[in-house]
């Protein structure tokens, strides 16, 4: 089963401030929004993972408030759920292949973010 195989996938979180690291694999920017002071040079992407990023309406309205957390991830899975987030999701996959996935995020908070969802949703797939 597919749950069985992605379930046991590397799938890390690393700040986008962060220097990648030499064992970071596939390397994915998930923010809707590129990282301020960040070039392409330094965050050495594979891919920028635009569209699986929360929406510009909900990050704004979320604006990492701790209290907004729990409806935050509700909503985003919702988002996540959508047939073409699904199809983006199981591609991003695809192209690591078998390689760990670095999913960099620029959030400041490591605990609260897009990505930590992301993660748990691919994990599920």
């Amino acid at each position: 089963m597919n749950k069985t195989k992605t379930a046991h996938r590397d799938i890390v979180l690393q700040r986008a401030y962060e220097d990648p690291g030499a064992h970071d694999g596939y390397r994915v920017l998930v923010d809707h929004f590129w990282p301020r002071g960040r070039s392409k040079d330094v965050l050495r992407l594979d891919e920028w993972a635009r569209e699986l990023g929360a929406s510009a309406e909900l990050i704004h309205w979320y604006g990492h408030v701790h209290e907004r957390w729990p409806e935050f991830r509700e909503r985003y899975r919702k988002e996540l759920a959508q047939d073409a987030q699904k199809e983006r999701m199981r591609a991003l996959l695809k192209a690591a292949g078998k390689q760990r996935i670095t999913l960099v995020f620029g959030a400041r908070t490591e605990t609260e973010n897009q990505a930590v969802v992301l993660r748990e949703v691919l994990l599920e797939l």
